[in-house]
């Protein structure tokens, strides 16, 4: 079998820079905590475990006192902040600028709509760590949406600020600016509504290109951690193209009934996907 890897996979720059201050202390250092898990691929975070990172959850950051801590790539909500500030917990900052450029856009568009009675609502997925990042910068008091049905959560007599998690595919995004249009004209409402488009494009390219990727290719194996969205999105952009589309997180996830012998086999994966996983697998696939 010819096995070929997409050389657009793998990690976008806000991962990279995370793992690499990771790597980087734990040179120095024998562990080091992270507050969730630094990226949504499994092996990769047991690759980190192993060299020391600790990943913990918000309830038991609470309870830390004069420690480092890593903020990774998706950003946190100024809760966390204060939290250090108080329990004197250094906090080693690694939010993507992306994310970070975008908690700020959030939180001047709250301030401005809010003067007219007005909503922010985010296109995300409910509990993803960035989304929680950028509702905080609403106290919270920003309205999520993930699919059509949600929209019912909006009024549409009132002014809307219209933001996108960074990682969104901008075929939904589209969609969700195009029917709030469509609701507000129903309603009869002139209320301003704000579109923010602010979809990394480092992400938003990568559909574009997967579908050449995967049309030149007989099978795809798809790569990527079970809790990615990105990765999800862009399996399903995989799996249009070619329905001979495998998801995979782990090389024990293979199933060689898929293969035929003179298959061309592409291997692609999300901003999460290791390359040296990529790299695993297509060497396992060779050899079989």
């Amino acid at each position: 079998m010819n096995v070929t890897i997409d050389l657009n996979s793998g990690f976008c720059f806000g991962v990279v820079n995370a793992i690499q201050a990771a790597e980087n202390i734990l040179k120095t250092r024998d562990s080091l905590y992270c507050l969730g898990d630094i990226v949504h691929n499994n092996m990769e975070v047991d690759r980190l475990n192993k060299l020391g990172l600790v990943i913990i959850d918000h309830d038991q950051f609470s309870e830390l006192r004069n420690v480092p801590v890593l903020i990774r790539a998706h950003g946190e909500p100024p809760e966390t902040y204060k939290i250090a500030l108080k329990n004197n917990i250094e906090l080693i900052d690694a939010s993507c600028p992306v994310v970070l450029r975008l908690q700020n856009n959030v939180r001047q568009g709250y301030d401005y709509i809010r003067k007219s009675n007005g909503q922010v609502v985010i296109y995300g997925k409910p509990g993803h760590a960035e989304v929680v990042g950028l509702a905080g910068q609403t106290g919270n008091d920003a309205l999520i949406v993930s699919q059509e049905e949600d929209l019912e959560k909006i009024d549409f007599s009132r002014p809307i600020n219209f933001y996108s998690q960074t990682t969104k595919g901008m075929e939904g995004f589209e969609h969700m600016v195009s029917e709030i249009k469509n609701r507000q004209y129903k309603a009869g409402s002139d209320a301003e509504f704000v579109v923010n488009d602010t979809i990394c494009r480092q992400v938003s390219h990568r559909a574009p290109q997967l579908r050449e990727f995967s049309k030149n290719q007989d099978i795809i194996i798809f790569v990527g951690g079970k809790k990615s969205s990105n990765g999800k999105y862009l399996y399903d952009i995989c799996k249009e193209i070619n329905p001979r589309t495998y998801f995979v997180s782990a090389p024990d996830e293979l199933d060689f009934s898929w293969f035929k012998g003179d298959d061309h086999v592409g291997i692609c994966g999300a901003t999460s996907t290791p390359r040296w996983l990529m790299d695993q697998i297509a060497e396992i696939i060779r050899e079989n």
